[in-house]
């Protein structure tokens, strides 16, 4: 995606369908996603649920979520079709024994199992499941796993920034405030400029992350290339429509694993870099358009749940199922 020459929309969905797995026979339980959720705490534990049932419906064929203690009986009520994981411990739940580093481990230990992680729906700011949040990015980091991080998870990224700069498989999905915030943890100041402008050099002073700055029309850039995502949305912003977006791109993050692991035969044209960004760009999309279907059918009673149940359609609408189309 250049900024020289700004692709369409239409051009743009053309390089993301050519990433998208068809379904096969072939395939084997996995190869499709496997996709993690880290959070889910005492206070919050729908942002979870939502983020990991967007990542199922979108066609993820394991969706996990680890979660706080007193979370996990809950989220487990929620679907039977979501792998819950009460791994996580608050100041509150933890005991004596407990360490970030020690409760860290259980996660990091199924790590090798997953293809994507999304940090921060429903995390909450206990600065214990903050820092063991941190060591398992730090892992993830090391292993190249490709990370989301939205809501509490990008406080990580605000007050550690270190721990994101340079991690170019790393999306970060701010809102106009966290956007606001993390500018601050890098000193940069946002007055001045064109949105999509302000966007890029926020991606390139956190070391060619993507950024997907969240708005009226989204800006997308890595530092180096640049995107707008100006779907029509709905008008109603009820809490947790952004839980869509990071289980969307969970997915689509995963089937760029499939992409480049050639699961498939396929032309192979698209670089890994530039996968990376359709991804990005494709999640938003994907989510606008959710929230206009869901917005249609229920007006000022929309609520994030209604998201969800739009994602299949949504994913149609914009990008379309293999062999549905020339």
């Amino acid at each position: 995606m250049s900024e020289m020459a700004p692709p369409t929309s239409k051009e743009l969905v053309s390089r993301v369908y050519k990433m998208i797995p068809p379904m096969l026979g072939t395939f084997h339980k996995g190869q499709l996603g496997r996709v993690a959720v880290i959070g889910g705490s005492e206070d919050y534990t729908g942002a979870p649920y939502f983020s990991a049932m967007a990542s199922a419906r979108l066609g993820c064929d394991m969706s996990h979520v680890i979660c706080e203690i007193g979370a996990g009986q809950v989220i487990k009520t929620y679907s039977p079709n979501l792998m819950v994981h009460p791994y996580l411990r608050s100041t509150k739940s933890a005991s004596s024994s407990d360490t970030a580093s020690s409760l860290a481990q259980s996660v990091i230990a199924m790590l090798s199992r997953l293809h994507v992680l999304v940090i921060g729906p429903g995390l909450g700011r206990d600065k214990l499941m903050q820092d063991t949040v941190a060591e398992v990015l730090k892992e993830a980091r090391k292993q190249n796993i490709p990370v989301v991080l939205d809501a509490d998870g990008l406080i990580l990224a605000q007050e550690r920034p270190e721990l994101v700069k340079g991690f170019e498989l790393c999306i970060l999905t701010p809102n106009v405030v966290e956007f606001g915030r993390l500018a601050k943890s890098v000193n940069l100041d946002m007055n001045e400029g064109e949105p999509a402008t302000r966007c890029a050099r926020l991606a390139k002073a956190f070391g060619g992350v993507t950024i997907i700055q969240k708005g009226q029309s989204d800006n997308i850039s890595n530092g180096d290339h640049t995107a707008i995502s100006d779907g029509e949305g709905g008008l109603k912003r009820s809490g947790g429509q952004g839980d869509t977006l990071t289980g969307t791109l969970g997915t689509l993050l995963a089937y760029r694993k499939a992409y480049h692991d050639r699961i498939w035969q396929h032309e192979n044209d698209l670089p890994e870099k530039e996968t990376l960004a359709l991804a990005a760009w494709a999640g938003s999309a994907i989510t606008r358009e959710c929230s206009r279907l869901a917005f249609k059918e229920k007006g000022r009673s929309l609520q994030a749940g209604d998201l969800t149940d739009k994602v299949t359609e949504a994913f149609q609408n914009i990008i379309g199922e293999k062999g549905s189309r020339l």
